[in-house]
Parts: structure tokens; C-alpha cells; sequence
């Protein structure tokens, strides 16, 4: 599983560094996410899982 952020759809508006600040951050200066981390291990994936269904805008996407 590999973690996709759409750049072009994301506000920056950091629900996913709330739940998941270890695979997420936005960046403050371009108020777009960063991830951290792209591959959760197996242990990880239902916590990324919820971050990434928590965005508001859908910027967020899991593949694989």
C-alpha cells in the first residue's frame, strides 16, 4: 500500500497530520501536505487508513 496526495486538491488544512503526524505534514510556508512516509508498514495501515478518509477535500488516496 502506498500513500498519493494531490497536490492540486489539498488545502492544507492538516487533518491528516492530527491523526497521523507520523506519515503527514503540511507544510506551513505552502500550506500543502507532505508525506512523510509513503509506505505504511502492516501495523500502521487502519491509523493511515482513517487519517487519509479524513480529509475534507479527498486530496488523500491509498494505492495497492
Amino acid at each position: 500500500m502506498r500513500i498519493q496526495a494531490d497536490l492540486g486538491k489539498c488545502e492544507g488544512l492538516g487533518m491528516c497530520e492530527a491523526m497521523a503526524n507520523d506519515y503527514f505534514e503540511v507544510d506551513e510556508d505552502e500550506e500543502l501536505v507532505n508525506v512523510l512516509d509513503d509506505a505504511p508498514p502492516e501495523s500502521d495501515r487502519a491509523h493511515v487508513y482513517a487519517a487519509v478518509q479524513a480529509c475534507p477535500v479527498q486530496a488523500l488516496s491509498l494505492q495497492g
